[in-house]
């Protein structure tokens, strides 16, 4: 389970600011936030299981990030990494609307992909929605559909839209509204497959579990002059902060017009 809320363009200054929790296998091996030697352009932390990452930027004004698509249907054999995905799009050219709309869907298991070249927010999942680009607003992205309202979704998009009305959205009201460890109601937890016990904890935006959990938050202010801040936090099975990056750069194409 992962969770990205966004505000795209609800802010004079501001293109895009966006949080996302990164939750995974605790044992699955990964690279904190940083430039990828063999993709210079490119600041993602990275999957070293798969090789490709699950959000990253560019110098060249290009963001993506994906979430797995929860579903019962066994995963088939042979499938690409969705990690690919973010690489695929944020190291190419081409616009965002006419790549996503090429992508082969069923070369990947179940996927919802946000990507963006600076000018728009697209949208799209193999299970059926987009590609669409995204009029300005208040959005969040879990392991379903855009905006499914899933109880952690709703309480988190609802409280990027307080602080973005009351004037107080920044990075550390955002860090704090990815921090949230609270579940839903026992009488609201949805029956699955999963264990009782783990299924519930899925339900908090912060994930603390033995085996699953909240891997990293990283927040992002990307201007609408081309500077782009992006921050990660990474933390252990128990939920405890075990690092912090920040970096801080100015888009290509921003830096040959000033």
């Amino acid at each position: 389970m992962c969770l990205v809320i966004f505000a795209w363009k609800t802010q004079r200054d501001s293109r895009l600011l966006l949080a996302a929790n990164r939750d995974e296998f605790h044992e699955r091996p990964s690279q904190k936030l940083h430039w990828w030697a063999d993709k210079p352009a490119l600041l993602a932390g990275r999957d070293l299981q798969a090789g490709g990452t699950w959000l990253a930027v560019s110098r060249n004004g290009r963001f993506a990030t994906v979430t797995n698509y929860r579903e019962q249907q066994q995963k088939k054999a042979g499938l690409a990494s969705r990690g690919e995905l973010v690489t695929d799009f944020v190291s190419g050219s081409a616009s965002a609307k006419n790549h996503i709309s090429s992508i082969d869907g069923e070369r990947y298991a179940g996927f919802s992909l946000l990507a963006s070249d600076g000018e728009e927010l697209c949208y799209v999942s193999n299970r059926g929605d987009g590609p669409e680009c995204l009029s300005p607003g208040i959005y969040g992205l879990s392991n379903a559909s855009l905006d499914t309202p899933w109880t952690k979704l709703v309480r988190s998009t609802g409280k990027l839209r307080a602080l973005l009305e009351a004037g107080k959205l920044n990075e550390t009201n955002l860090f704090r509204i990815m921090a949230d460890r609270t579940m839903a109601a026992v009488k609201d937890v949805e029956k699955s497959d999963l264990p009782f016990g783990l299924a519930r904890s899925l339900t908090a935006p912060f994930i603390v579990s033995a085996a699953y959990g909240t891997r990293c938050t990283t927040v992002m202010n990307w201007s609408c002059s081309g500077d782009i801040v992006l921050s990660e936090r990474r933390f252990d099975a128990g939920g405890r902060k075990s690092g912090e990056s920040r970096f801080s750069f100015t888009t290509v194409s921003a830096q040959a017009r000033r």
